[in-house]
């Protein structure tokens, strides 16, 4: 949805927006602008890994957190910052209690080696991912992208699933797969890119579109209520056809594999 302003420029300024249009794909000056702001905006983008809960379940053995296990060599933290680095996510929140935060700083400090910025968002308790997520109240305030702390996404085209996002004004965007066991997992039904309902573990169901752990969201995502994002925001969310769907043909890769 777009929405008419006022704004005031300087002459000299408004020349050079003037110079991007090509009559093709930009006609006007104010697609000019809006082309400028987008491409701003995608230089800097801001992801979250979601890492919260019980400290002793995000355990995969009992000396090692699961977002510090290596895969040919790397953490699956490290694998995270530099996916996320790579399409332009340079403003990284990680949310996790306070052992876990205390060892990623001193593995990856404010992240600057790595050419992004780390905050670290303590969680003293959690009754599900979204208590987790509402900690980040006021502290975005555009689009984000959400990771779970478990997961390996080289291979999954973020890129894709954002502009897929900005076209679809939703108050969020969740990656989709299949599964031979939709039980299992998040189950959806769609309409082209709408999600019409969200059901987390169904007992039974033969719609193999499930869920997949990352999705990208609008700062209003964080005004709604409930503890649990695949228990009941998703599904408020899909009744109120809020939420959409990006159908990946590549699925992220779980450490428990």
């Amino acid at each position: 949805m777009k929405e008419k302003i006022s704004i005031t420029l300087d002459k000299n300024l408004l020349k050079s927006i003037d110079s991007a249009i090509d009559n093709l794909y930009i006609r006007n000056r104010s697609q000019a602008i809006e082309h400028l702001i987008k491409k701003v905006v995608d230089e800097s983008k801001t992801a979250v890994i979601l890492a919260g809960g019980p400290e002793e379940k995000l355990k995969i053995s009992k000396d090692e957190y699961r977002i510090f296990a290596k895969i040919n060599g790397e953490m699956v933290m490290e694998k995270a910052i530099k996916s996320l680095r790579k399409n332009n996510f340079k403003e990284i929140f990680l949310i996790a209690r306070h052992k876990i935060l205390t060892k990623a700083f001193s593995h990856f400090g404010n992240g600057s080696s790595y050419g992004v910025k780390i905050n670290y968002v303590e969680e003293e308790k959690s009754r599900g991912t979204f208590d987790s997520l509402k900690l980040l109240k006021g502290k975005i305030n555009d689009s984000f992208l959400v990771v779970y702390d478990d997961i390996i996404f080289d291979n999954i085209k973020l890129k894709e699933i954002w502009e897929d996002h900005r076209r679809a004004n939703s108050i969020s965007t969740i990656m989709l797969t299949t599964s031979s066991k939709p039980s299992q997992k998040g189950n959806v039904s769609v309409q082209g890119n709408r999600v019409l309902s969200f059901i987390q573990k169904p007992k039974k169901s033969d719609n193999y579109i499930v869920f997949s752990p990352i999705f990208i969201a609008e700062p209003e995502l964080l005004d709604y209520q409930g503890t649990s994002l695949e228990k009941g925001v998703f599904s408020e969310l899909a009744r109120n056809n809020l939420l959409s769907g990006h159908l990946s043909p590549t699925k992220e890769t779980h450490i428990h594999k």
